[in-house]
């Protein structure tokens, strides 16, 4: 274990092990934080659910930005759409932009679906280190297209909602934390378990059904043990 995920641990009764497996946990998986805290209990280990949510906020977007710089360079076509979120009864939009592998590169939670929105989500993945892409798609929101002139005039831009299946599909795991969560409760709440949640499940995003048993075994145990040493445990040999 490194000195700095040493003094992210510092100061807590439980061991790193215990802690890093209740965060994949609740960012891996659509479980309410008394779901999770009730996995323990079988287990023997008494944690109580705001003990939970303070290590996911705590523990979750620290893995993920590990993770993120981690991670190999994105590809060179991404897919941007933007979806509703009802946030204590008023309406947000969650843009969101995936590559043609289907990596989230980022996440924006906003109250508008308009031309500065767009310009904002654009100019933070290139703040990431995202490279210029060769290829933007988009539905047909004018938003994206008046954004793209400003930020990536010379980028091509192709506006068909059938060609964005990618980007469309990565926002059903959000819909299932949506419903557990009973909705979020902040665009703020919102932003920061998305940003955490989309990093952590990059780490383990296996195409199951493009591959063997065996392949696909193989390479969720190599996420499993990317997920380990970035959390900083040392694995039994």
């Amino acid at each position: 274990m490194t000195s700095t995920t040493k003094s992210l641990y510092a100061g807590h009764r439980f061991p790193p092990e215990l802690i890093s497996y209740t965060v994949w946990l609740c960012f891996r998986f659509p479980l309410s934080l008394r779901m999770v805290e009730e996995m323990l209990a079988f287990r023997g280990i008494k944690v109580s659910h705001e003990t939970i949510r303070q290590w996911g906020l705590k523990f979750g977007q620290e893995f993920a930005n590990i993770i993120r710089r981690r991670l190999p360079r994105p590809g060179d076509k991404w897919h941007l759409d933007e979806v509703v979120l009802k946030i204590v009864g008023r309406k947000h939009y969650l843009w969101r932009a995936v590559d043609q592998d289907g990596v989230v590169l980022d996440v924006l939670v906003r109250s508008r679906r308009d031309k500065k929105a767009a310009k904002r989500l654009l100019r933070k993945l290139l703040k990431r280190g995202c490279r210029v892409p060769r290829v933007m798609v988009t539905d047909k929101l004018g938003s994206y297209g008046a954004a793209k002139k400003e930020i990536m005039p010379g980028v091509e831009h192709r506006q068909h909602k059938g060609l964005n299946n990618r980007a469309e599909n990565s926002h059903q795991p959000t819909r299932r934390r949506e419903r557990q969560m009973k909705r979020f409760k902040s665009a703020r709440h919102a932003q920061r378990f998305l940003s955490a949640h989309d990093q952590i499940n990059n780490l383990f995003l296996l195409s199951r059904h493009l591959m063997p048993a065996t392949d696909y075994r193989a390479e969720r145990t190599r996420a499993f043990e990317a997920w380990h040493d970035v959390c900083g445990i040392t694995q039994a040999a």
